[in-house]
């Protein structure tokens, strides 16, 4: 069977066959796959020779199938994942056998790294240790790598939709090269292990790009490392994948279409704030506005955007670039945190001049803001002229469909929740599906506040956060608790979930 088109399908599954080198068909650019249940050898027009000379060589002779370019990556990408996947069940074993010869790597042998991990030839088991880590990372979508170490072992978790979960157990020596291997890829001081070190990294992974933030501190058994994997702005959902309701995202547009004033997208570490920050950065970038923003760090690199790193070491503190972006004729700024008092006097003056200003801040509720800007100095006046609007925002695992089970509701939890005792309700359980989790992604779920004359009216009076808590209910606000407890009636979360995310404030 030979194709005279070329054969698209993006789906193909990786065929490993019994008794085939499956590195050399690799290698050589020939790839078996199954289509129409026969095992065939396929390639691409780009490869067509190297293919072809490996093919002639071949005693069964599968037959030939001529893939187009997407398909041959998205095909060739599969076995890379399968090479890489039994490179990590195997590296401990590998690592450990041979630690004693580890310790005695030059640095030059450490620093031999190629340019996309996926294709790496390294024979260091620690390089492609590390190698195959951030893979692994990056394919179970883990926000961060942690690597600890205790008294007598250590340990690699990784934080998928928030939550940390074991990854490896290693050996106290393994992880010692791991984390001088970390250091060298970071420009970061292998001989320091005494002071904390910050440093930043960049990989790629089928040939995408991955910015790496990397912290180190020392700990009383040795150093640990946190590694946050920073995404491309190509990775920025849009305003609609962002996961609020149509009505939400409808009245968020109707906030951007302004031309000055401020807003505020409120929660605690991890809640997506930077996600939304950017999505709305998205929505109203155009050629004719100047955007700059400030971050720390910058989680999103964009290409058609102005982004400021802070830097404190020398003085470039939040409050330092803002004075410095107002002289450059901004039409929309975006402050990556509203830290102290002296930032968050000049993003109001900044939106009381004529720009458009977007900000986080670390508050539990839309009225828990206010309450908190007016603790910094700002006055009542200067809120209600300069604010617009505020979303306090959460991430809420889903529970996975294919393993949840229906649970009961104990009695004092539904007294205490408002929960109907014979309520249906599921729980996680964990299947392969959802990595024996319980649950599969996350989802934005948030109370959106807009500054309108009646909350102008109450803050002539009053900016206490009960109060205000009271009159945006009377006003019919819903709640992120509200949603919590929607999403749980609706089975697409557990129970725990939702007290965990603040079910609790109902």
């Amino acid at each position: 069977m030979l194709y005279t088109e070329l054969y698209h399908d993006l789906n193909l599954d990786a065929v490993e066959a019994e008794g085939i080198a499956t590195e050399l068909f690799v290698k050589n650019y020939l790839l078996l796959t199954l289509i129409n249940n026969e095992t065939v050898a396929a390639t691409s027009e780009e490869y067509i020779v190297e293919a072809s000379n490996y093919y002639n060589k071949l005693s069964e002779k599968y037959p030939l199938v001529i893939l187009d370019e997407e398909s041959f990556e998205r095909l060739y990408n599969r076995f890379l994942e399968l090479r890489t996947d039994k490179q990590i069940e195997t590296m401990q074993e590998a690592g450990e056998n041979s630690v004693e010869e580890d310790d005695e790597l030059s640095l030059t042998e450490f620093l031999r790294t190629s340019s996309d991990i996926l294709t790496s030839e390294e024979s260091a088991p620690i390089i492609k240790f590390v190698n195959a880590l951030f893979y692994q990372a990056v394919k179970r979508k883990a926000s961060d790598i942690h690597i600890e170490v205790h008294e007598k072992r250590g340990e690699v978790r990784f934080r998928i939709d928030g939550i940390l979960t074991k990854n490896v157990d290693l050996e106290k020596k393994v992880i010692a090269l791991i984390i001088s291997r970390i250091k060298v890829i970071s420009n970061l001081d292998i001989s320091e292990n005494r002071i904390p070190q910050d440093g930043r990294t960049q990989i790629k992974i089928s040939g995408e790009s991955l910015d790496i933030r990397v912290s180190i501190l020392p700990t009383f058994y040795g150093e640990r490392v946190v590694m946050r994997l920073l995404m491309q702005s190509g990775s920025v959902p849009h305003i609609e994948q962002l996961g609020f309701p149509d009505e939400t995202i409808h009245d968020m547009r109707t906030l951007l279409r302004n031309s000055h004033g401020i807003i505020l997208v409120t929660g605690p570490t991890g809640s997506g704030k930077t996600t939304s920050l950017h999505a709305f950065l998205q929505e109203v970038e155009s050629p004719e506005l100047n955007l700059i923003t400030v971050e720390d760090p910058v989680e999103y690199k964009s290409e058609t955007i102005s982004q400021i790193q802070v830097n404190e070491k020398v003085g470039l503190t939040f409050a330092a670039a803002l004075r410095s972006i107002l002289r450059q004729d901004p039409d929309i700024i975006m402050i990556g945190e509203i830290r102290d008092e002296e930032t968050a006097h000049i993003a109001v003056r900044a939106a009381l001049t004529g720009h458009l200003v977007f900000s986080t801040l670390h508050t539990n509720s839309a009225a828990a803001t206010i309450s908190r800007l007016a603790d910094m100095g700002i006055e009542p006046f200067l809120i209600s002229s300069s604010l617009l609007g505020i979303m306090a925002q959460r991430l809420v695992r889903r529970i996975c469909d294919e393993c949840k089970v229906e649970d009961t509701i104990a009695e004092d939890f539904a007294d205490e929740y408002q929960l109907a005792p014979d309520a249906t309700i599921y729980k996680a359980v964990g299947c392969k599906k959802c990595n024996y989790s319980g649950f599969s992604g996350r989802q934005s779920i948030g109370e959106l506040l807009i500054m309108d004359d009646m909350l102008k009216d109450l803050l002539k009076e009053t900016t206490d956060e009960h109060t205000i808590s009271k009159a945006l209910e009377a006003e019919h606000l819903i709640t992120i608790a509200m949603q919590l407890k929607a999403m749980l009636l609706r089975g697409e979360t557990s129970l725990d979930e939702a007290i965990r995310i603040g079910l609790s404030h109902a």
